[in-house]
């Protein structure tokens, strides 16, 4: 069971690039924000009635706030954004990078380590990143539009890990993520303007969206942790990679797009990156 729920949320988070990509000339990217955390909020509700509610403190309301505006907030707008410029493979590639952000902060904010391979990591990731951004569109100018707005959501990703990672040492995890989901919603809705009008036409549209906020929101958190609580976070993670993969070849069978061969060699040389950051010193 732990591995079936662990290929599933991979399956649903690699699908919601493909969405994204599919819709995001026609939706805003606020309104695919806006809506997708919407609907996500609603999914989690029970369970954080049927879970009780634990009051935080004002700490923890700092962080939720962080974590809930940037992570899920200005994450969305700009994975959102960036996806009208790069196809949904390239997108998840670049979301690779991540992790090495949440290393590289994870040194001033925690007192973690800052080591060789933490740095040699940071300049292949960075590097694979690069050469994505070289060789992923003919339009020189909306490539680096749009691999540095999805850059922007990596960090922000980054910064909901680490906020997360002290918020769920008292707060249970579905009170956690239902918070940053309306957090995250608010923050878009200023940019979704044509959200009141998709829900009256009640066309694809919409029902894209509330696909993005059931499956691969809503219903992916809840796969993940399970898979979590059972398996090694350690090897679980590494399986996460496996996503730029899934979602190239969902998006080759669904709306004949795949990236650039450059844009393999790139996303290798982030992965390999990434890699390098999770090996640890030698202790002398």
């Amino acid at each position: 069971m732990p591995v079936a729920a662990g290929a599933v949320t991979l399956v649903m988070w690699a699908s919601a690039f493909v969405v994204i990509r599919h819709v995001a000339h026609d939706v805003s990217p606020g309104a695919i924000g806006a809506g997708r955390l919407l609907v996500a909020a609603l999914v989690v509700l029970p369970l954080v009635l049927r879970r009780g509610w634990v009051r935080p403190d004002r700490r923890e309301w700092a962080l939720l706030a962080l974590g809930g505006v940037g992570w899920f907030g200005v994450y969305n707008l700009a994975l959102n954004a960036g996806e009208r410029h790069v196809d949904a493979g390239t997108a998840a590639m670049i979301i690779q990078i991540g992790p090495i952000i949440v290393a590289l902060l994870a040194v001033p904010l925690f007192g973690e380590r800052l080591h060789g391979w933490l740095l040699a990591g940071m300049v292949v990731g960075f590097a694979g990143v690069a050469v994505i951004a070289r060789g992923s569109s003919s339009d020189a100018d909306a490539s680096l539009v749009g691999v540095l707005l999805v850059l922007v959501a990596a960090a922000m990703y980054a910064v909901g890990v680490l906020t997360q990672k002290v918020l769920l040492r008292r707060i249970p995890s579905v009170q956690v993520v239902f918070v940053s989901f309306l957090l995250g919603a608010v923050t878009c809705l200023p940019f979704a303007g044509d959200l009141p009008s998709i829900v009256a036409d009640g066309g694809s549209e919409l029902w894209w969206i509330v696909y993005l906020g059931v499956l691969p929101t809503a219903v992916a958190f809840t796969t993940w942790a399970y898979a979590l609580t059972h398996t090694d976070a350690g090897k679980l993670s590494l399986t996460t990679f496996l996503v730029p993969g899934i979602a190239t070849l969902v998006a080759w069978l669904t709306i004949d797009e795949v990236p650039p061969s450059l844009t393999f060699v790139g996303g290798a040389l982030a992965i390999v990156g990434v890699l390098m950051t999770r090996r640890k010193p030698r202790v002398v």
